[in-house]
């Protein structure tokens, strides 16, 4: 691959990661789910030893979140290594703000926002027939969260 391989790959990839962030906080599921390869598997950073596998597991795991939660993900410092021109990883930071809505309110009440949520991801990205999706995003936490957050 030459140097504008690579950072083409780089930027599709590093798209993918924000992509999935934004698509979160709209509560996009749906296309959260298609964005990993059928057999994808996810670990959520609050549950980071049990792993989610495939496009519906996913897909009713994230719908499992209350529908009052409303989220802010801020997701930086994507680095992304290219490997071939079809496999990728990727590292990430994400800090996560939450809090509830009230029935039909678009953004939570401020006294119910927790406090920020800092945490990682992993990611294995692979080039599909579809583009490039999540053969593997693995989440953990930056700190151990208190009791009911």
């Amino acid at each position: 691959m030459n140097a504008m391989e690579k950072i083409s790959v780089a930027e599709a990839c590093r798209h993918l990661v924000h992509r999935y962030a934004y698509l979160n906080d709209e509560r996009d599921f749906a296309a959260i789910a298609e964005m990993f390869t059928e057999d994808g598997v996810l670990y959520r950073p609050s549950a980071p030893d049990k792993p989610i596998q495939g496009r519906a597991a996913i897909l009713a795991a994230l719908q499992t979140r209350p529908a009052t939660t409303a989220t802010f993900h801020v997701c930086t410092d994507v680095l992304i290594e290219v490997l071939t021109a079809n496999r990728a990883t990727a590292r990430s930071r994400i800090l996560m703000l939450s809090g509830e809505r009230a029935a039909g309110a678009t953004v939570p009440d401020a006294a119910t926002v927790k406090r920020p949520l800092p945490g990682t991801f992993e990611d294995e990205l692979v080039l599909t027939a579809e583009g490039w999706k999540f053969a593997s995003r693995k989440g953990g936490l930056w700190v151990r969260p208190a009791e009911g957050y």
